[in-house]
């Protein structure tokens, strides 16, 4: 007998229908002799109506208020999936975070989880019962409701696969798997069977939105099977599974091409070329909490150097305010901006045992006459910023590139 943890987002449970089908594709699952745990996000636009109606009453809103009220989105999913379950036959019981003594940090909208009491769960797996779990949730020592912030649910799925030593956590979204790319920017992207936790980590953290960051470092931390897979199909599909790199019979070169379209680069030129002025220009823009992507400083001349930046584009407003500032107290010749930006990576373990990966990438590149303004690499991706007009060519270009095309019959 296996356990299954399987998890339903937004979408998934978006309505009272689509919770009647995803019951009736747990008692499947149950059917073929598993044991289930089922974690659950709130229904589709659940948060985003509770926070509204907080932000009609105070603009500056309590964080340990707000983990109470959003919280409890989850909370009406898992009692529905439940009575949905009872309405078919299922014995089934619903827990919230606190129930299952889901321990976190006391840092409310973005706890992590410490630990986990398996104790009632596992009693009522044996009794034959479906568990049906809040996602999203958990509570601290003092028995505050905390909440993990948003894509969550990902994350408790994959702690509690981890903490009952399940066989496999499978999330169920809106896709049905990983692709090579994005579809939308190349149809010939492939559905990837296996993709390993490294892989699927550099995805996430280049753009790819399939999976939260937290849930894929905590399943590769514990070596959880995760299985990517769509709600909306009928039957058991395959999805992608992501697993260990040793798992891997032959691992492709390159397994993915991410990209972000929510990049902007700032520049500042004519700086002294001295030890502690990268600290004194990314200073201000560390301390405003601003995230740093990538970074490149000139080779200097006549005593002076450029750097080179890029930020997230919501955040290039005040970042090109505080570097004009910096600029100034430095005696820079200039700051300039552009919010026009965007990075396209190539990602995948080959690239370990492979030469010759970056010259192709850059040659692929200049063929199409697309100019790379930045680089970034490590030792499974390669990072290039280009300006935004060149997204879809670049995408679509590296994806020919390295023979990522859906395969034909």
């Amino acid at each position: 007998m296996a356990l299954i943890v399987q998890k339903y987002g937004g979408t998934s449970v978006g309505t009272i229908e689509r919770i009647q089908a995803v019951a009736e594709r747990v008692i499947a699952t149950r059917d073929r002799g598993n044991q289930v745990v089922v974690v659950v996000s709130a229904m589709s636009g659940e948060t985003n109506r509770l926070i509204g109606l907080a932000n009609q009453i105070d603009k500056k809103l309590s964080t340990r208020e707000m983990d109470v009220l959003v919280s409890t989105g989850e909370q009406v999913t898992i009692a529905l999936l439940t009575m949905a379950l009872h309405a078919k036959g299922a014995d089934a019981r619903s827990y919230t975070g606190a129930q299952i003594k889901m321990l976190t940090d006391n840092i409310h909208g973005k706890a992590r989880i410490k630990d986990i009491e398996c104790d009632n769960m596992q009693n009522d797996l044996a009794a034959g019962n479906i568990i049906i779990v809040a996602g999203f949730q958990g509570v601290d020592h003092d028995g505050n409701i905390t909440t993990l912030g948003r894509g969550g649910s990902d994350t408790t799925a994959v702690a509690i696969a981890a903490a009952l030593k399940a066989h496999e956590c499978q999330i169920y979204t809106d896709v049905d798997g990983v692709y090579t790319t994005d579809p939308r920017v190349e149809p010939r992207a492939r559905k990837l069977d296996r993709i390993t936790f490294e892989e699927m980590l550099e995805m996430a953290s280049l753009g790819s939105k399939v999976l939260q960051i937290r849930s894929v470092e905590f399943a590769g931390k514990y070596n959880v099977p995760l299985r990517v897979l769509s709600s909306f199909e009928e039957g058991e599909g395959i999805g992608t599974l992501i697993t260990t790199e040793e798992d891997e019979m032959e691992q492709a070169v390159i397994s993915g091409i991410a990209f972000n379209r929510d990049e902007a680069q700032l520049t500042i030129s004519g700086v002294p070329d001295q030890p502690g002025i990268a600290s004194q220009i990314l200073g201000s823009i560390t301390e405003a909490n601003i995230e740093i992507d990538m970074i490149v400083q000139n080779v200097g001349e006549d005593g002076t150097t450029d750097f080179t930046f890029t930020v997230h584009r919501n955040d290039y407003p005040q970042a090109i305010e505080l570097l004009e500032n910096t600029g100034k107290k430095l005696g820079a010749k200039k700051v300039k901006g552009n919010d026009s930006i965007v990075k396209i990576s190539i990602v995948g373990v080959g690239m370990r045992s492979h030469a010759g990966i970056a010259s192709s990438m850059f040659a692929a590149l200049a063929r199409e006459g697309i100019n790379i303004l930045m680089i970034s690499t490590s030792e499974i991706k390669i990072s290039v910023v280009v300006d935004e007009k060149y997204l879809e060519l670049g995408v679509r270009t590296l994806h020919s590139e390295f023979g990522l095309e859906q395969k034909t019959a």
